[in-house]
């Protein structure tokens, strides 16, 4: 039986979500033109469309540096505070590839090292979000960058109305959305060291924590890394996330959770830990004991994996939800154990 405060957070929880109500459930698609070309793509040979992408995922997983490779772009632009560049990981849409980050310098003290962060909102953030975080991070000497994730704000193509584009009931899209953020995330550290930042962080909150888990495990820049609303399994985030149901409403009329797992392999955490626990990062793992979005038992899996593997790791339970995380007087704690972690290992 919950306790009188559980409900309360779960029931907040659910007015949160429910203020959105533009949400599309979108026609399933397994959307295979976006993976053949992609590095680890299979040479079609008449697979079932779910046996294509559970092949591609294997080999991308099989060589994950050449599925995450990229050109360094050389079109930065950084005018007043937005930094543009074009992204090295391009799709049909041409406002998507133009990246947008925008940039919170601090004060550098001569004589100190330059440090800075980049700053990976979660999923359908506004323009305007996070930015409160990244002027708090350089109030302490940390410059920031907080970067778009593909298909959002300046980003998002004229057709929608939400980043449906990222996360999707289309499978193959998905992925390419998640590779391209991850190599957007790598340009953005190669801007930043061009700049002479000596020491780069990356703070990531929800499906931007799954963003910066990949592209860390893939940039040895990337030593000092928050993961806000930390969790594990792509597929299983998604089925059983309430702010994902519409998408489940499309794709369970045409995959098993077993087929949707075999595709999103390569864009799930679970698979890199390994090599992540090799790269000498610290880590901050933070999730909510009453998130229904990014259900906790996924959150409590990775930080266990992360105990079992031994790697130095330092995790944070806070008492709300994924939607109330954003509440007073949540924001104001996860800021605190944000900044003070970067602060001190950055």
């Amino acid at each position: 039986m919950q306790n009188p405060y559980a409900r309360w957070m779960y029931d907040w929880e659910n007015r949160l979500m429910s203020v959105s109500t533009n949400r599309v459930v979108r026609p399933f698609d397994w959307g295979l033109e976006w993976a053949r070309d992609l590095p680890c793509a299979p040479t079609p040979n008449g697979h079932a469309p779910h046996e294509y992408l559970r092949d591609f995922s294997l080999a991308a997983l099989a060589d994950t540096d050449e599925f995450f490779r990229y050109t360094t772009p050389s079109d930065y632009t950084l005018t007043g505070n937005i930094l543009r560049f074009t992204t090295a990981a391009p799709s049909p849409y041409p406002e998507n590839d133009r990246v947008h980050g925008v940039w919170f310098p601090a004060e550098h003290k001569p004589g100190r090292r330059k440090t800075a962060v980049i700053v990976l909102p979660h999923w359908n953030a506004s323009l305007n979000q996070h930015g409160a975080l990244c002027a708090g991070i350089a109030k302490f000497g940390t410059s920031a960058l907080r970067l778009s994730l593909p298909y959002h704000d300046y980003r998002m193509p004229p057709e929608l109305q939400r980043a449906d584009y990222a996360v999707s009931s289309n499978v193959a899209r998905t992925i390419h959305a998640t590779r391209q953020a991850v190599i957007d995330v790598r340009s953005a550290a190669d801007w930043l060291e061009q700049q002479g930042f000596e020491s780069i962080g990356l703070v990531g909150t929800s499906l931007g924590s799954c963003y910066a888990f990949l592209a860390s495990t893939h940039d040895p820049r990337l030593k000092v890394n928050v993961f806000n609303h930390c969790s594990t399994y792509f597929a299983d985030v998604v089925w059983e996330g309430l702010s994902t149901q519409h998408i489940k409403t499309s794709l369970e009329t045409a995959v098993t959770l077993d087929q949707l797992r075999d595709s999103w392999k390569c864009i799930s955490p679970p698979y890199y830990i390994e090599r992540y626990a090799k790269g000498g990062k610290k880590p901050l793992f933070m999730y909510a004991k009453y998130d229904t979005t990014f259900p906790v038992r996924f959150s409590e899996q990775l930080v266990q994996k992360a105990r079992e593997l031994g790697f130095w790791h330092k995790a944070v339970v806070l008492p709300c939800g994924h939607y109330t995380l954003g509440e007073t007087p949540f924001k104001f704690m996860a800021g605190f154990h944000i900044i003070s972690f970067l602060k001190r290992h950055l």
